[in-house]
């Protein structure tokens, strides 16, 4: 392989990233109506549960000991961002995405 094939096989194609771009935009706009703990909200189509969340102010999860609990890691490995999800209990919220008429219980 020379180094324009490892160049061009490697380089973001122009057309494509303008057309990722104009997605993302296109998708800011649609807006999901979901309930988190009970209150009504709207987030942008991609937003995560735990990013929803984070926007209501409400925690994920209670400690054994009360303390209010919130996504650490960010990619479902710590476990702290544990909610219910239409009434299935103990789903990673930062691994969801919010879906139109969603219910999320602090978990």
């Amino acid at each position: 392989m020379t180094k324009s094939d490892y160049h061009r096989c490697y380089t973001r194609n122009e057309p494509a990233a303008k057309a990722a771009v104009k997605l993302e935009e296109t998708l800011a706009d649609v807006q999901i109506l979901l309930t988190v703990n009970g209150r009504p909200m709207q987030v942008a189509a991609g937003t995560s549960v735990a990013a929803a969340m984070m926007m209501a102010g409400e925690p994920c999860r209670f400690s054994v000991e009360g303390e209010a609990r919130a996504p650490l890691c960010g990619m479902g490995i710590c476990m702290e961002c544990r909610v219910t999800v239409n009434g299935v209990s103990h789903r990673r919220s930062c691994q969801m995405i919010c879906v139109a008429g969603m219910e999320v219980v602090s978990g």
